[in-house]
């Protein structure tokens, strides 16, 4: 993998810590506590056509998605945990439902507060995915339920100079499971383990560019330290426009990386407009 993957990424965090600095205003008293926070949404798109002499395929496609933080301040510790669940489906033509997206994420960080800025920390994370996984032309079923699932456990420093960007960089242990599909996944048959000692990188970005938008991006960096091509990528970014108190448009854009899987990078975006609700 080249370098000039990673260097938009890091310039352009690196751009928006600049930005948060200067807009940051006097320190308020910190609250201490559980703060918890849970948004859903539900997205719907629908096409059809009868007799429609420019062409085109009836067309149908939904996405729910579900995201929580609960986080305890206390005056020495943080205690973070959030949740990322989303999945959807489309439907082209004649053509048999498919699957548009399919994931389930979870992490949770313990930070120890000794100085205003860096910060020692402990966290875990896990993702993996609901249901089973297609490739078509032909058709083959190339995943499942943790079927890759990903662990990784990290300790190190953590710095956050405001409330918009945090970051965190540490060593890492990762464990990659698989059932049916080791060959795809950890590179051999019949082994349904791996595991991987390394270095994460861990920043978060949360925006509020306009009064209505919002920006929040993810990305997270995992190497073994032998290679610069075999370090694993996932940066997912979501621009969030409230349109009214229900109503919002998302852009969403990821960019993952993973040498064991494919030797080029993917990217998937995805714009949709629909429903949220704020349960929390």
């Amino acid at each position: 993998m080249k370098k000039t993957y990673f260097l938009p990424a890091f310039v352009w965090l690196f751009s928006v810590s600049l930005v948060a600095v200067a807009q940051e205003k006097e320190e308020k008293k910190p609250e201490y506590g559980w703060k918890k926070s849970m948004v859903g949404g539900i997205n719907l798109t629908q096409t059809s056509f009868d007799n429609w002499s420019q062409g085109g395929e009836n067309s149908v496609s939904w996405q729910v998605n579900l995201n929580f933080n609960f986080t305890n301040e206390l005056e020495r510790t943080s205690w973070s945990n959030s949740g990322k669940f989303t999945y959807g489906q489309t439907k082209t033509g004649d053509a048999e439902v498919q699957k548009s997206v399919d994931e389930m994420k979870l992490e949770s960080v313990l930070t120890y507060k000794q100085g205003k800025y860096l910060n020692p920390y402990v966290a875990a994370t896990g993702e993996s995915q609901f249901t089973p996984g297609y490739q078509y032309d032909p058709k083959a079923k190339i995943s499942a339920f943790l079927d890759p699932g990903y662990f990784r456990e990290s300790v190190g420093l953590g710095y956050k100079p405001n409330e918009i960007v945090k970051t965190r960089l540490g060593a890492a242990l990762k464990q990659t499971v698989t059932d049916k599909y080791s060959l795809r996944y950890v590179g051999e048959t019949n082994k349904s383990f791996k595991n991987e000692v390394g270095a994460e990188s861990v920043t978060d970005v949360n925006w509020k560019i306009l009064e209505n938008t919002l920006l929040t991006s993810k990305l997270e960096l995992f190497s073994t330290l032998e290679a610069f091509d075999e370090t694993d990528v996932n940066w997912d970014n979501v621009l969030a426009t409230k349109i009214s108190k229900y109503l919002n448009v998302n852009f969403n854009l990821k960019l993952f990386y993973d040498k064991d899987i494919s030797a080029k990078r993917q990217i998937s975006q995805a714009l949709a407009f629909g429903l949220t609700y704020t349960f929390l």
